[in-house]
This record gives C-alpha cells, sequence and structure tokens, in this order.
C-alpha cells in the first residue's frame, strides 16, 4: 500500500512502541556502543587472564642452613601468554560469533595443565554468559558439558602420566566446573530475559502492523459504505426529481405543473437531509449533525414517489413486520434501489411490480417491471451494493432478465444479525441500523 509505505520509510519502526530505556546511565551507553563495550571488557579480562600465569618459586640460599624463600613472578610460556592474548581479543566476537571465544577460553583452561598452574581462566565466565545469551540455552548447556568432559579426561591423563600433580589436576577440574556454572547461569538468566523482551517486542511491532491495517481496511470500508448510501440516496432522488420535472414542463396544466414541482422540491429535500444524515458521521466539528438516519426508507414512500413521477408502480405486502432494524433499513434501500433501476432503465414499462413477503424469520423481496430491453450490467454500482447490503445480513440477491420481456430483482433476507467482533464496543440500535 503506498500509504503504509511511505510511512514506514519517514517514520522509524520502533517509533510508536515507547520501549522503556535501559535503566541507569551505565546500562544505556553499553547498550548504545556494544563495541566499545566488548573492547573495554576483553582489555579488563586480559590481566585477569594473564595473573594465573606468573608463578612464585622457592630457591636454597648457599650458607643459610635452610630454606629462604624468595618469590619471582615468571611468565612460564611465551606461547601460553600469546594463546591467552588472543582468547581475549576474541571476546570481541562474542555477540555474533559466542562459539569461537568459547573454544578458545577452553584452550586457555587446558593450557594451566601444560605450565602447570593451580589456577583456572576467568574466560569461562564470561564466555559461558555468551553462550547462553547469544546463542541459546542448549548450546550454552552442551558447550559446558563438552568443556567440563575435555579438560576432566586432560587432567586425568596427565596426573596418570606424571606430567602434573593430582592436585592441579583436580584444581583445574573444580574451577572449571565453577567459572562454566556460574557463567551459565546467569546467562541463561539473562538470555531467557532478553529472548522474552525481544518476542514482546516484535509482537508489537506485529500489533502496530495489523492496527495500520485494520485502519485501512476500516476507512475502505467507510468509503463503500458511504459511496453505497450516497448511491441509493442521489441515483433514487435525481431519478424521482427529473421525472417529476420533465412531467411539469410537459403539461400545459398550471396545477399539475406546480403539483410536480412541488413534489420534486420536497423529494429534493428528502435527499438532502438524509445525505447530511448520512456524511454526518465524518463531520467531527459539527456536534449538531446527526451521526445515523432517524428511520428506514419505507418502501410505501418509494413506491408513492414513482406513482407520483407517474410510473405504473404498485405495492403488495404480505405479514407482520418483525424483522430486525438492519433488516428493515436493507429492505427499504433494496426497494428504492431497485424502484429507481426501473423508473430509469424502464420507461415504457407498464408495471412496476413490488411485493414484500414477510416471515417470521426472513423477508423476500420481488420487484418485477415488463420494460426491459438488453442483458443485464456487470458495470453498475446500484446492484453491486444491493448484494454487499443484502450479504452484510447474511441474505442473497440476483437481478436479470425473467423472460418476456421482464426484468427481476429477487432478494431473501434472514433475520440473522451479522457477527460482531469480541472487542466490538456496545453500539445504539440506530448505528447499528446505519451500517447496513
Amino acid at each position: 500500500m503506498p500509504n503504509g509505505s511511505s510511512r514506514s520509510s519517514a517514520v522509524h519502526p520502533d517509533a510508536e512502541l515507547r520501549l522503556p530505556r535501559p535503566p541507569g546511565v551505565i546500562r544505556q551507553f553499553w547498550a548504545r556502543h556494544p563495541l566499545f563495550t566488548d573492547i573495554l571488557i576483553a582489555g579488563a579480562w586480559l590481566p585477569l587472564s594473564i595473573v594465573p600465569f606468573v608463578s612464585y618459586t622457592s630457591s636454597i640460599e648457599p650458607g643459610t642452613g635452610g630454606y629462604a624463600r624468595t618469590t619471582v613472578p615468571v611468565i612460564e610460556s611465551a606461547a601460553v601468554t600469546i594463546l591467552v592474548v588472543i582468547a581475549c581479543a576474541t571476546l570481541l566476537l562474542r555477540r555474533r560469533l559466542p562459539l569461537i571465544p568459547f573454544a578458545m577460553a577452553v584452550l586457555v583452561q587446558l593450557s594451566f595443565l601444560v605450565v602447570p598452574t593451580t589456577a583456572g581462566t576467568p574466560l569461562l565466565l564470561i564466555t559461558a554468559y555468551s553462550m547462553a545469551v547469544y546463542r541459546s540455552n542448549r548450546a550454552c548447556w552442551a558447550g559446558f558439558g563438552i568443556a567440563v568432559g575435555v579438560v576432566a579426561i586432560v587432567a586425568a591423563a596427565s596426573a596418570s602420566w606424571g606430567g602434573v600433580a593430582v592436585s592441579t589436576a583436580s584444581n583445574a577440574v573444580i574451577l572449571t566446573i565453577v567459572f562454566g556454572l556460574i557463567g551459565s547461569l546467569v546467562g541463561v538468566n539473562v538470555g531467557n530475559r532478553k529472548r522474552y523482551i525481544e518476542a514482546v517486542i516484535d509482537r508489537s511491532r506485529q500489533l502496530l502492523v495489523e492496527r495500520d491495517q485494520q485502519a485501512q481496511l476500516a476507512a475502505a470500508a467507510e468509503r463503500t459504505r458511504i459511496a453505497r448510501e450516497m448511491h441509493d440516496i442521489v441515483s433514487h432522488s435525481l431519478t424521482v426529481v427529473v421525472a417529476l420535472a420533465e412531467g411539469a414542463a410537459a403539461t400545459d396544466d398550471p396545477v399539475r405543473a406546480r403539483e410536480a414541482m412541488d413534489a420534486a422540491s420536497a423529494t429534493a429535500r428528502t435527499a438532502l437531509a438524509e445525505m447530511r444524515a448520512t456524511l454526518g458521521v465524518l463531520r467531527t466539528d459539527d456536534p449538531g449533525a446527526p451521526l445515523v438516519p432517524a428511520e428506514p426508507v419505507s418502501p410505501q414512500s418509494t413506491v408513492a414517489a414513482a406513482q407520483r413521477a407517474g410510473f405504473p408502480a404498485t405495492l403488495t405486502v404480505t405479514g407482520d413486520d418483525t424483522s430486525p432494524p438492519v433488516v428493515r433499513y436493507a429492505t427499504g434501500r433494496i426497494v428504492q434501489e431497485g424502484v429507481t433501476n426501473a423508473m430509469r432503465h424502464a420507461r415504457l414499462a407498464t408495471q412496476i411490480r413490488v411485493r414484500i413477503d414477510r416471515s417470521p424469520t426472513r423477508v423476500r423481496i420481488e420487484i418485477m417491471n415488463d420494460g426491459a430491453h438488453g442483458s443485464a450490467s456487470e458495470g453498475g454500482f446500484g446492484i453491486r451494493g444491493l448484494v454487499e447490503r443484502a450479504a452484510h445480513v447474511g441474505g442473497t440477491l440476483h437481478s436479470g432478465p425473467a423472460g418476456g420481456g421482464r426484468w427481476l430483482l429477487h432478494a431473501d433476507l434472514p433475520f440473522v444479525a451479522p457477527p460482531v467482533p469480541q472487542d466490538a464496543s456496545p453500539v445504539p440500535q440506530d448505528a447499528a441500523e446505519a451500517s447496513a
């Protein structure tokens, strides 16, 4: 839709969501600058990961008769240091590819068995957290289990071969479990909340789109309804006015000419009143404008107007009028449009017969004239509007040649109320009648 596309290009899609800002100045800064935040995290984790590789040694001082403890910080291996630096650098990928920094953290933990040192790498904290938040809970727990299993197997093998002490191997496994479990639990909690908020925001976006679509559909339906009402009012009234004016111009009797013009003016006033009532719903600055038509269109008044215009129209009504207001309104409009079409297209008709049969459950309408020529037209708005009007109340309508130069319009309107949406607010009876 053009309106929707131009609106989406000019307005940010989240402009109407009114999302809450992250709490706190620091949280807001992190949310707006994720790359800078990851650089700070990588820079902070680098010294925390290198410190465990600093060991302290003991030596025997000659001539002292015992041991003198000297503490000298020594970086055990340049290769391990490079591995730690690379692992910290991969933290910049933790949002897009969290598996890579997690695998590097496991490699760093395994390198502790090579040094060896009894400490564990805190990289497992942030990488396990990132796996749960930016990948999935399943991937996080699977990675945690694999990491613990790999470290345990390597530590057991190293201890059995005498490469490391049993205490060092045990500490490596325990610290892997502790760091990985803490990071996983925190990450699962934060990740679940993050995914829930994303789902809520996504649903809110869908609701905004659906709201705009519903508004457009409602506007289109209202335009169609007003066009249908205006067609029925203007078409019938102008047809009667034209017929009366032509009759007044053709007669030499001033009394009959005056009566015809009085009838034409009365028809025009009625049409103006109905038009104002129909368009009043569009006016928000006129509190005095009526919002709905006061009464349904009377079939008797429609036939009487045709008779005043000189057409041989008759009306036959059977049964009591127990139909709902919305069906009465549709009945009046159907009779009005059917008689108007006969007046417009069957000027040589010798009869325009209107028959309304009422029963406790439905109304049947027949409008027949014997001045039809040609076939049914598919381009008119009148019959299309009548079909829509009949369908609105759950009925059917057919209009076409009936043989022998006759034209028949038949409508069957059951007393079935149209479905009302659950979220629709109650409306007055007149409003329901006007929406027919």
